[in-house]
């Protein structure tokens, strides 16, 4: 596997799930080992799964611990204590006996992000109330719950209308009726809105996510609590068993997956998942489609382009730009570095993927697919090459396509920004010239700046000084230039008083 972007003299890599791995109030851990310069094997540890920051999750051990009896109960107990106060089903009966309440009844408690019954009042009275919850409302939960913001772990960054609705029609359109909904809410919750309003809308839809408040909106059939990154069923083999239904249904036919996790999530780990997911539909009795990968949409950023395809050589990557309502980048509509750079990659067929004409995409007789208006075909690479929606040019000695903004070096003998810095990373720390880590991790940093301030000022009072000889000389120089000057001219005064 590829390291994860470790800092520091050592590194880490991600190895995956294993059998019997220990647990963390998130699910199985995952196996990673440490890497160092200059060794072949390090030393292999388990760590949380889903949260890669140690302040959001701080389970760690080292693979050949040995770990004691008190301790292993100590972690069952905070295990247990940092699960949710309600099961799913307690949570469905909760919902039922919350709809039957008057509007003036219904109450959402904003800082424990929990539904409240009448009976619960004086438990959070002196918490935040929103008051009379709607039906709507009630429909909506991802506007009614708090975003969580943890970009690396369950980072929710909600679909505008406009992405959500494009989804769904371009699912319909392709004759899709059953939506595996792998952290996308905003997407669940509007199939299952438009399903309840209208008795022709055949789409359903499963959400899995790792957000259990959802479970207060949703029976066990339409929500399973699941941890992308480590393919974890928080409900065990119930929720496994929803799973499996529901892609089993009609053989298998019609159902795609949609996902879109945390950016900050190791990709690995996620491919990981999802191809376990797609073992699950493939899994059937009889054989048919299900020889083939199970069609899907993973939407993610399209720097990972090369990450995804390491997976899935399958995928290919859309130039439609998904944007968010509570991100303060990833919006539809802005130039350059501005736009959203957040794409669909899919295993289907590039020229099947419709894009609309409205919004500036046009279709490529060439390269057989749907691109954005300044995504120009490149007559020598044979293809449509931009990602992030800006017209890329063709650079004869990188013999590729690069961004608008830059140019060749010839020292790295690439292309890139006129601003760079022609050090490579890979040669070693910018500082002291070793490897293994970084300029702003390096021993030395300090030393080297003490060293350059001190050489700064030395060459600063011998600048001093040579400019204080400069100007002494000078004054000299011209001190006895006046002084000649004026003996001459008292000699030149007194010849003519003389001739007078």
């Amino acid at each position: 596997m590829a390291a994860s972007g470790a800092e520091g003299l050592c590194g880490q890599a991600l190895l995956g799930a294993v059998p019997g791995a220990p647990r963390c109030p998130h699910g199985p851990a995952l196996l990673f080992v440490k890497t160092s310069q200059g060794r072949e094997e390090g030393r292999r540890f388990y760590a949380c799964s889903a949260c890669r920051d140690r302040k959001d999750c701080n389970f760690f051990q080292w693979e050949d611990e040995k770990v004691s009896e008190t301790r292993l109960a100590a972690r069952e107990e905070y295990n247990r204590n940092h699960q949710p106060s309600f099961t799913h089903r307690q949570n469905v009966e909760r919902y039922k006996n919350f709809v039957q309440l008057p509007l003036s009844k219904r109450r959402f408690c904003q800082e424990c992000q929990q539904l409240l019954l009448p009976a619960e009042w004086e438990k959070h009275s002196d918490h935040q109330f929103l008051c009379d919850i709607s039906t709507s409302q009630l429909k909506s939960p991802s506007q009614l719950l708090c975003p969580l913001e943890n970009k690396k772990a369950n980072a929710q960054y909600l679909f505008t209308d406009r992405s959500c609705q494009f989804l769904l029609d371009l699912i319909i359109d392709l004759g899709f009726r059953r939506v595996l909904s792998v952290g996308t809410p905003r997407l669940h919750e509007m199939i299952q809105s438009n399903a309840s309003q209208e008795e022709d809308f055949r789409v359903r839809s499963l959400l899995l996510d790792i957000d259990f408040r959802y479970s207060q909106f949703y029976t066990e059939d339409e929500f399973c609590h699941y941890n992308m990154f480590n393919h974890y069923f928080f409900g065990g083999e119930a929720a496994h068993e929803t799973c499996r239904k529901f892609l089993h249904q009609d053989n298998g036919e019609r159902v795609i997956m949609v996902t879109d996790p945390p950016f900050g999530g190791l990709v690995e780990a996620l491919a990981s998942s999802f191809k376990k997911l797609m073992a699950m539909w493939k899994d059937t009795e009889e054989e048919g489609p299900n020889n083939q990968e199970m069609p899907m949409f993973w939407i993610f950023p399209y720097f990972f382009e090369s990450r995804i395809l390491e997976f899935f050589p399958s995928f290919s990557m859309m130039d439609y730009q998904v944007d968010y309502d509570n991100h303060a980048l990833y919006k539809h509509g802005k130039t350059g570095r501005r736009q959203s750079p957040v794409r669909i990659f899919t295993n289907l067929t590039p020229r099947m993927i419709a894009l609309p004409a409205e919004e500036g995409y046009r279709f490529c007789t060439i390269c057989q697919r749907y691109v954005s208006s300044g995504n120009q075909h490149c007559e020598i690479c044979n293809s449509c090459t931009s990602k992030d929606g800006r017209r890329w040019k063709h650079c004869v000695l990188c013999k590729k396509c690069v961004k608008p903004s830059w140019f060749h070096c010839n020292v790295c003998n690439c292309c890139a920004l006129q601003t760079h810095t022609c050090e490579k990373a890979d040669a070693g720390c910018f500082v002291c010239g070793k490897a293994g880590h970084k300029r702003s991790a390096c021993p030395s940093l300090s030393r080297t700046r003490t060293a350059c301030q001190a050489d700064k000022k030395q060459r600063q009072k011998i600048l001093k000084r040579v400019k204080t000889g400069i100007c002494k000389r000078s004054a000299m120089k011209h001190a006895i230039f006046f002084r000649k000057k004026v003996k001459n001219k008292k000699k030149k005064d007194t010849i003519l008083l003389a001739g007078t």
